[in-house]
């Protein structure tokens, strides 16, 4: 009965331990769903592939609106972790503004080929008053 407790003792702690630092950071991940998956199978010494993309990264995930792009437009507006299908042209993809917010960048970084236009990122509500 003692080694029992005793063995439950020490698979709780390793389970807690394990847990708490996979899960100890901001999650920018859309509703949470992998990324804490990505920082228990990561290396600290190599960044994941999500952590290397400053813009955010291509989504299997359902857009929440659809951006259409002309030679007319000057500037996007998006919101952090917002998901939307960019479409210009006969290109199409469905990209999540995991970004610092108020970080303007090129439609270019994302698109290639879509010059001059800017994508203004705005802080999600989520975060606001952190």
């Amino acid at each position: 009965m003692n080694r029992n407790i005793c063995r439950a003792t020490a698979i709780s702690a390793l389970l807690f331990t394990t847990a708490s630092s996979a899960i100890a950071h901001t999650d920018y991940s859309e509703a949470g769903t992998s990324h804490w998956v990505e920082g228990v199978r990561g290396s600290a010494s190599e960044p994941t592939e999500r952590q290397k993309a400053p813009y955010g990264y291509e989504s299997t995930g359902v857009p929440e609106r659809i951006l259409v792009v002309d030679k007319n437009t000057r500037h996007i507006n998006v919101v952090q972790l917002e998901t939307v299908s960019i479409r210009f042209g006969g290109k199409v993809v469905n990209w999540t503004f995991d970004a610092y917010p108020r970080r303007n960048f090129s439609l270019s970084n994302i698109l290639p080929g879509v010059d001059g236009v800017t994508v203004y990122v705005d802080e999600s509500p989520m975060y606001r008053g952190r």
